[in-house]
């Protein structure tokens, strides 16, 4: 093999090491079984914490889940896990855990390098469904946070629904 050859195939072998793998990720849709976009029925011990309004304009609810099966990624302690849901439509996940910097590491094996986002400090994987944003939440845990675009996106097109039915009544 070539000097040129053999740099060709470095080249390709990093691109496909740390480029983003957005199939991977919209493939997975949330976190372990839970997925973006299902009903909060599906998931096993979530319990009611507040409704609210999202963006001061859409009821929406926050749950917190209960339960063993999301207790740990890997090793790592799962200190909570809160969905937030619009019509029982899980929108956003957000688990947040202790800091251990094989997290990113996995995260980056599964989807590739993360995008950064420097005013928010904020490490996230975008795709055209959903995006995961991945931070430090204090000094001693991190935060994940799937959301639908899908979801957000029925939001604006009932509000605007709403809009033209009140102009269509004049």
């Amino acid at each position: 093999m070539t000097k040129f050859g053999f740099c060709v195939l470095l080249f390709f072998t990093y691109l496909n090491t740390y480029s983003q793998n957005f199939s991977e990720l919209e493939k997975r849709n949330g976190f372990k079984d839970i997925k973006l976009g299902s009903l909060i029925d599906s998931v096993k011990g979530f319990k009611l914490k507040k409704e609210f309004k999202e963006r001061d304009e859409f009821p929406a609810k926050l749950y917190e889940v209960e339960n063993e099966a999301y207790g740990k990624i890997g090793e790592v302690i799962v200190e909570r896990v809160e969905l937030k849901t619009y019509k029982d439509l899980i929108y956003e996940i957000t688990i947040v855990t202790e800091k251990d910097a094989r997290l990113m590491k996995a995260l980056e094996s599964l989807y590739g390098k993360a995008d950064y986002d420097m005013k928010n400090e904020t490490y996230f994987w975008k795709t055209d469904q959903l995006i995961l944003k991945f931070k430090s939440e204090s000094k001693r845990t991190l935060q994940m946070q799937y959301i639908s675009y899908g979801v957000h996106k029925m939001m604006r097109q009932e509000k605007d629904q709403k809009v033209d039915d009140i102009a269509n009544d004049f």
